[in-house]
């Protein structure tokens, strides 16, 4: 809810607004003042300095000066914003050296709006949030107050003379409330309005926002690639390694079972030979699962055909995908189909599934439909749920829609190039 919403509400005054609106208000006027001193300094101070040069250096850091400001009233405007004020700053790039940061940032047009603020808030702001709080935290207080001061000494309030505690207790009862309700809604509006020009000159702009949007696309993208080069040099390290070793085991073991007599030493050696081969065929299906050959070598179509040709049920392939597309969109498709296949087999009581491909516009699409039960959804602890939020790092989506009885239909679309 927005400080607007909330001054429209009818719980207005019995919510915490009122006097988030005070306590906005009530540190503009530190904030602004400081604000007003520093600036004013350093511009005196560069005047005076400026005939050995140093004066006019001291001119750049003001930028700097204002991304301080506009970092500090960003965060003390959540008092009046519930989502704050996004930082309009671009992402350093890496490897800069502390200086180049400072110079980054100071050609920033961000900080320049935020150096304009600061001097909107030390010249403008601050006076009227002084004025208005200020006197109104004054005549509350007093007001509160007038009982024990009415009691003790005459106590003047505009027309009213009060000169014992109870007509100071009256003036608290009859005058309190309304100066409340009212003094209430005019800093309500006044805050929110001061919060609004801080959004304003501190938010990102539009094409701040676009580009914020792609560096996290980017960020994202990065992850994903070192996802897959860590499952790439996994399946390496298991195949090469891993596998390897236990074919030398099972070998060595079928020699061994060769050798030896019948009894008990030939048996125990039989089953250890029939449990590393079994050991082996885990380690193949686990290898495969984490970054199959196929896909990588033969590309999306015949790694598709490869999971369909193991399911316990018939499935229809109808994929068309003229060209090899970049390795995370093909890892993704195909683990898209795989988990999608394997929720059928394991949940859905289908006796016909049927996958289609196809690219449409740039954009890969991908259906996967069974004839089961439904009742299908995202996020009900199927595989699925982390494959949403690769898929969207990528530009992707997936849905299913999966209706009670049936049929279930999962589709999935995705850019066929990478940052489209």
């Amino acid at each position: 809810m927005t400080v607007w919403a909330a001054l429209a509400s009818p719980r207005y005054l019995i919510s915490s607004w009122p006097w988030r609106s005070y306590a906005y208000l009530l540190t503009s006027v530190p904030m602004g003042a400081v604000s007003i001193v520093v600036l004013v300094g350093l511009a005196a101070l560069s005047a005076v300095l400026s005939p050995i040069l140093i004066g006019i250096l001291m001119l750049t850091a003001f930028p700097l000066v204002g991304a301080v400001i506009g970092w500090v009233e960003r965060r003390r405007a959540g008092m009046m914003l519930v989502d704050g004020i996004k930082s309009p700053h671009a992402k350093l790039p890496a490897g800069l050296t502390r200086r180049a940061k400072l110079t980054f940032r100071r050609r920033e047009q961000a900080s320049m709006r935020a150096l304009g603020y600061g001097f909107v808030l030390g010249v403008f702001v601050w006076p009227l949030s002084a004025l208005f709080a200020g006197l109104s935290v004054t005549i509350l207080l007093t007001t509160l107050a007038s009982p024990v001061i009415a009691d003790g000494d005459q106590m003047g309030m505009g027309p009213w003379t009060m000169d014992t505690a109870e007509e100071g207790l009256l003036f608290l009862v009859l005058f309190g409330p309304p100066y409340y309700v009212v003094s209430s809604y005019l800093l309500g509006v006044i805050a929110g309005a001061e919060a609004s020009l801080a959004r304003a000159m501190l938010g990102p702009r539009q094409e701040e926002l676009q580009r914020n949007l792609a560096e996290l696309r980017r960020s994202r993208l990065d992850l994903v690639d070192a996802f897959e080069t860590e499952r790439v040099r996994i399946e390496r390290h298991l195949h090469d390694g891993v596998q390897q070793r236990l074919v030398g085991l099972t070998m060595t073991l079928g020699l061994a079972e060769l050798d030896l007599p019948d009894g008990e030493g030939r048996r125990l050696v039989v089953k250890a030979h029939s449990e590393a081969e079994a050991a082996l065929a885990d380690l193949r299906a686990a290898v495969r699962g984490i970054h199959p050959r196929v896909l990588v070598d033969h590309g999306l179509e015949a790694a598709v055909r490869e999971v369909a040709d193991r399911m316990p049920l018939p499935v229809t392939l109808q994929l068309s995908v003229p060209t090899r597309l970049p390795g995370p969109i093909e890892a993704a498709a195909y683990f898209v189909v795989s988990e999608a296949l394997a929720n059928v087999a394991k949940h859905a009581q289908a006796s016909t599934c049927e996958v289609t491909g196809w690219v449409d516009r740039d954009r890969l699409v991908i259906t996967v439909q069974d004839d089961g039960v439904g009742g299908a959804q995202l996020g009900a602890g199927t595989g699925l749920t982390g494959l949403v939020t690769r898929l969207d790092a990528l530009g992707g989506t997936l849905d299913v829609d999966s209706p009670s009885g049936g049929p279930t239909r999962l589709r999935m679309e995705c850019p066929c190039q990478l940052g489209d």
